[in-house]
């Protein structure tokens, strides 16, 4: 029988001259090899690979897509340019339990054509870790050791040695992780129904590596019970915001993986995910490197920036990739996860060669997903992580999200209930209804209880200090009273729309699609955070200014007013001042918390400006609160000030603002309990670091 890595390195073969094999035809040809080679082809993936190589300095060809041959753990390239590969043979005289160099070899973890990796135990520090095993040729090593991050496989250290040939063999020992590879959970993703994945499905997957690798489970890990907890939605923007902090991390340090696939990702036996296999990554910060040298990549994963620098009718390279790569690589597998199939259906795409096959590949991927993808998100699948998917899906790399940093915030709020329903509320919810119309929300917010407290200032006025004037005095006063009304209302209805100009027309361009510098987006976040403070100050400066206004107007008109007068306005003005002030806050800051500010966080960052304003609004409402409280003392209190015969000429209206303020206190507290939870919801979307 036809050994299984030889009829791989046939098919190697026939690629890189320029024939068009599909992998079917090898299973078909031989029945007898076809697990094995099922595994090498990666035909049940119908994962493609292409790389472009080429001595630093050197100008490099565009080659054939392969299948790429790889282990679940490390899944190497093929690779055989300038005779930098070693053929499979060459590494299968390596056996386990025999030893190279520090290492005992303990088990296989993985094979592919040109690389091998071991479970080893290093004999000077008496530890387990994982060797790879192939030609000394590429970057890998060097680009690994400028990463030291919680999400990214550690590695400790190299070794060059004499190989078979006498050409030099690479031995790279890195951090053993347990918990199996990203592929092995889409294994069980796809052999789960949809109602039945969750968090725990994660943790089985991981589980079952282990097992096959005599590893023992953890227990007593939090990490393993928050993940038991969570729906399977949540559990893949929990790896995902993951990923997401290890490309930020790589890319801060000059580093693009290029080659970001289920089968890159580890797992630890917590099932955190880390990232691995930089073996064709580009750093802009090791000499004798560009971003062309090992050029590839799994082409099922790639974005259409990269197909073009694949394709040979295209003028775009390599040194065109940013982080925007990554990012929609990333989306792939998150959506891969999600579903269970990638969004995007290369199933033909083989069936007509290689050039032909990338075309038909970028065709598919600048449509965007198409509807039967969308209808494969599972129904429990939250609107903010199908947004965020989306949004790394975007065939324009400018629509993407601009770094890895920015897309783990977008899958933290995915994570989180409450942040997630803020952001995106459910299709036909009120809270959408309500956006467009923000003027006259606010308006009905501060306008209301102004006109309330105007009412019974001018029935308290009436009743102690009105009906007591001489008749022309009665008239000045009313008067005085429309002026003041008049010119004050509209004034303050003005100064409101003047500064609410940035939350009307930046809202109503998002709206239509129109695109704002971040600049703009973060103050829109924080005006909106600022509204109610705004209507407050507004409200109050000008029941301030009527306290004057009154008597002096009517001293002026009639010359009647006295100093128990002006005491009378000065105490139903601070009444008055009081509910303007507290009522329209938690009305004004819940509709913009609830309904306005939220909208924003899709577009742009939350940062350091909008955690202190987040802070400081928590504070307030609770001032707010004692001040909303008090409405009612205050008129008690004052109402004790008046001589006892003129209290009964205001007990009734008292005892109504009584009842009425407490009911408005009620309603206030219901407010202020539900701000309060959204400003913590919002407030734990914000990563530590700059809280």
């Amino acid at each position: 029988m036809v050994p299984a890595s030889l009829v791989y390195e046939e098919f190697v073969i026939r690629r890189h001259s320029g024939e068009q094999v599909d992998p079917r035809e090898c299973l078909r040809e031989y029945p007898e090899q076809a697990a094995q080679l099922r595994e090498l082809l990666n035909a049940d993936e119908e994962e493609r690979s292409t790389r472009r190589s080429a001595p630093p300095g050197n100008a490099p060809t565009w080659a054939s897509a392969t299948t790429r041959a790889a282990a679940e753990g490390f899944r190497p390239s093929a690779h055989r340019e300038n005779g930098g590969g070693l053929a499979a043979g060459e590494l299968s005289g390596i056996e386990i339990g025999g030893s190279i160099d520090d290492f005992d070899l303990l088990t296989d973890l993985g094979s592919g054509a040109f690389a091998r990796v071991f479970l080893a135990r290093q004999r000077t520090l008496q530890r387990l870790v994982a060797v790879k095993v192939s030609a000394d040729h590429g970057a890998e090593p060097q680009t690994l050791a400028q990463l030291d991050h919680d999400y990214i496989v550690r590695v400790f250290d190299q070794r060059v040695l004499a190989g078979p040939g006498g050409r030099p063999l690479r031995l790279l020992y890195m951090q053993f992780l347990p918990g199996g590879t990203l592929l092995g959970v889409l294994r069980w993703v796809r052999a789960t129904p949809p109602a039945q994945r969750d968090g725990r499905l994660l943790l089985d997957a991981v589980d079952a590596a282990m097992e096959e690798k005599g590893e023992i489970r953890p227990t007593d890990s939090s990490v393993r019970a928050e993940l038991a907890e969570l729906s399977w939605p949540e559990t893949v923007a929990w790896l995902g915001r993951r990923l997401a902090e290890a490309l930020a991390y790589a890319d801060a340090q000059g580093v693009l993986h290029r080659d970001i696939k289920p089968a890159n990702v580890l797992l630890t036996a917590e099932a955190v995910p880390k990232l691995a296999d930089f073996n064709i990554s580009f750093s802009r910060a090791l000499a004798g490197t560009g971003p062309v040298a090992y050029f590839g990549g799994s082409l099922s994963y790639m974005s259409p920036e990269q197909l073009e620098a694949c394709h040979p009718g295209y003028e775009r390279t390599a040194a065109d990739l940013d982080t925007r790569a990554d990012i929609y690589s990333l989306g792939v597998v998150l959506w891969e996860l999600l579903t269970g199939s990638r969004p995007f259906d290369d199933a033909t795409a083989a069936e007509h060669g290689d050039a032909t096959t990338l075309a038909a590949m970028l065709r598919r991927r600048r449509a965007g997903v198409d509807r039967a993808a969308l209808a494969e998100l599972p129904p429990d699948c939250p609107a903010a992580l199908r947004r965020v998917l989306l949004t790394c899906l975007a065939p324009q790399r400018d629509r993407r999200w601009a770094d890895g940093a920015e897309l783990a915030r977008q899958l933290e709020l995915c994570g989180d209930v409450r942040a997630r329903e803020l952001v995106d509320p459910r299709p036909g919810s009120w809270r959408l209804r309500l956006r467009p119309w923000l003027v006259p929300v606010v308006l009905l917010a501060v306008g209301v209880p102004n006109a309330v407290a105007s009412l019974f200032n001018i029935g308290h006025n009436r009743s102690l200090i009105v009906d007591r004037l001489s008749v022309p005095a009665q008239h000045s006063f009313l008067i005085i009273t429309g002026v003041v009304n008049g010119v004050f209302f509209p004034l303050g209805i003005a100064v409101l729309v003047y500064l609410s100009r940035c939350l009307i027309t930046v809202p109503y361009g998002l709206r239509r699609g129109r695109d704002y510098d971040p600049r703009v987006l973060a103050r829109a976040r924080s005006d909106a955070l600022r509204l109610g403070d705004r209507a407050v100050l507004v409200a109050f400066s000008l029941w301030g200014l009527a306290a004057v206004v009154f008597p002096v107007a009517l001293q002026v008109t009639t010359g009647e007013v006295t100093a128990a007068v002006v005491v009378h306005f000065l105490a139903s003005l601070l009444v008055c001042g009081a509910m303007a002030v507290a009522y329209p806050f938690f009305l004004v800051t819940f509709y913009m918390v609830r309904c306005v500010y939220p909208m924003f966080l899709r577009y742009g960052d939350i940062g350091p400006a909008d955690a202190r304003l987040l802070r400081r609004l928590d504070r307030r409402s609770t001032a707010l609160l004692a001040v909303a409280a008090s409405v009612p003392l205050l008129a008690v209190a004052a109402t004790t000030l008046l001589p006892p015969d003129d209290i009964p000429l205001v007990i009734v209206a008292v005892r109504v603002l009584c009842v009425g303020a407490t009911v408005a206190f009620v309603v206030a507290y219901i407010l202020f309990r539900a701000l309060e939870a959204d400003l913590h919801a919002l407030s734990r979307v914000i990563p530590r670091g700059i809280r």
